[in-house]
């Protein structure tokens, strides 16, 4: 293992994965975010009135990986937790993603799971090739779903037409013909118990790692003195946008506690495609458990500035990373890794999983 320092930059999931696995095999890891807590996006806090909030956004842990579910549950206990979702249409809630039970309350029908594939396949219009978010969508449940549930939430939350997006996007979301109303299938579903940024804290607790915040990288970057840098932060950053910057989308938050409310909504998110600025609710004690006399929510406004949470999946600007992903594989004594270094949307547990992958190169590579 190198004697030098190793610089990871960003305190979120693929950095602390990272850093965690470096030095437990005696690599020497100074940690930096710019921020001035750990546990980056997934960062968890008590609001004002005693209420545990995420302060950007739910994070909902999934996945069907054991390795992943083995690695953080060196650092967490778990809380059992299945994510539900409902989308409001004219004014009413339907179970989303789309199942049988939706089928049949929006239309007023008494489908089976026999006459709910025949409907679909009914009113499905058939894309081929499939090659955009529309194709998806209008290929799997047809027009008129399409616009009540997909359409304006698509152009709210990203800024464009669905056409415009690349197809993995709504890929993303199922059709079932069941009445399965979990937004997540996956065979481990479950929250931190105390919160993410316990677990964060517990998996930076080694003495190999010291953490730095409100350190921005772009200040120290010259400062030399490391043997390695590990990057995750945005891949055009890096390279100070010499070819322009990768579009990205970003997120404005509306944090609010409803004192005396035991609970305001009857899951832990609600959808609204057509109606309002903002596309989702989400109540914070479905996520939690946490027993408490009030309740927090928040609600979540896309938009094209401020801090990058999403790439944005289109072939143009696949094509623009591509040019920086190979000034990155030409960049001597660098990893870029996680959701912002390598221009993927990804989930939390696809992001513990690149990460643990990529520090099993760099082991190798010292050893």
């Amino acid at each position: 293992m190198t004697t030098a320092p190793i610089l990871i930059v960003g305190a979120g999931f693929a950095g602390s994965t990272v850093a965690r696995k470096l030095a437990e095999v005696g690599g020497k890891v100074h940690l930096l975010d710019r921020r001035t807590h750990i546990a980056g996006n997934a960062f968890d806090e008590l609001d004002s009135h005693g209420t545990l909030v995420h302060r950007y956004g739910p994070h909902i842990f999934h996945t069907n990986s054991e390795r992943v579910v083995e690695f953080l549950s060196r650092f967490t206990e778990w809380r059992p937790y299945e994510h539900r979702v409902l989308g409001v249409v004219d004014g009413k809630p339907y179970p989303f993603p789309i199942n049988r039970d939706t089928l049949n309350q929006l239309y007023g029908l008494q489908l089976d799971e026999t006459g709910a594939a025949a409907f679909f396949e009914r009113v499905r219009e058939p894309r081929d090739p499939v090659r955009t978010s529309e194709d998806v969508v209008l290929n799997s449940v047809g027009r008129d779903l399409y616009e009540k549930f997909f359409l304006n939430y698509t152009r709210k939350q990203w800024g464009m037409e669905p056409s415009q997006l690349k197809a993995g996007v709504a890929a993303r979301i199922p059709v079932r013909t069941n009445t399965d109303d979990r937004y997540f299938t996956d065979t481990f579903q479950a929250m931190p118990l105390h919160g993410y940024t316990k677990m964060f804290e517990r998996m930076l607790d080694h003495p190999n790692i010291t953490v730095e915040l409100g350190v921005d990288f772009a200040d120290i970057r010259s400062s030399g003195g490391f043997d390695h840098v590990v990057y995750t932060g945005p891949i055009d950053a890096y390279f100070n946008h010499c070819y322009g910057p990768l579009p990205y989308r970003s997120l404005r938050f509306e944090h609010e506690h409803l004192a005396g409310v035991q609970q305001y909504q009857p899951v832990g998110t609600v959808n609204y495609p057509n109606d309002h600025a903002y596309t989702r609710i989400t109540e914070f004690k479905h996520l939690t458990g946490q027993p408490h006399p009030g309740t927090s929510i928040v609600r979540e406004y896309p938009q094209a500035e401020g801090d990058p949470y999403y790439p944005i999946p289109s072939d143009e600007n696949e094509a623009l990373f591509k040019r920086y992903q190979a000034l990155a594989e030409a960049e001597p004594g660098v990893t870029f890794v996680g959701r912002l270094a390598e221009y993927r949307y990804y989930n939390m547990d696809q992001v513990v999983a690149a990460s643990l992958a990529a520090a099993r190169r760099l082991i190798e590579a010292w050893r």
